[in-house]
């Protein structure tokens, strides 16, 4: 590979370092202009819904290790 296509490779990478390849603040920008009538609101519901989902997987782990379920090791009598 010569030192032009090292450099060449190297713009690009830096053109889209996220997993997105860029279209994240594509994406970003429409939400933008969406007015207050339309997808936005869907979005901020399916937001709250994934967290509420997730405070209920949480809450259900701390009743799970609240309740003592957890396997205990074997007691060896020692000499």
């Amino acid at each position: 590979m010569s030192e032009t296509e090292t450099q060449e490779s190297a713009g690009s990478a830096k053109e889209h370092e996220c997993f997105c390849m860029g279209t994240g603040p594509e994406l970003f920008a429409m939400f933008k202009k969406l007015g207050p009538d339309s997808a936005r609101q869907h979005f901020r519901n399916a937001r709250v819904e994934m967290l509420k989902g997730m405070r209920a997987m949480i809450d259900r782990r701390i009743e799970d290790l609240s309740e003592g379920k957890e396997s205990k090791g074997a007691k060896i009598p020692v000499e």
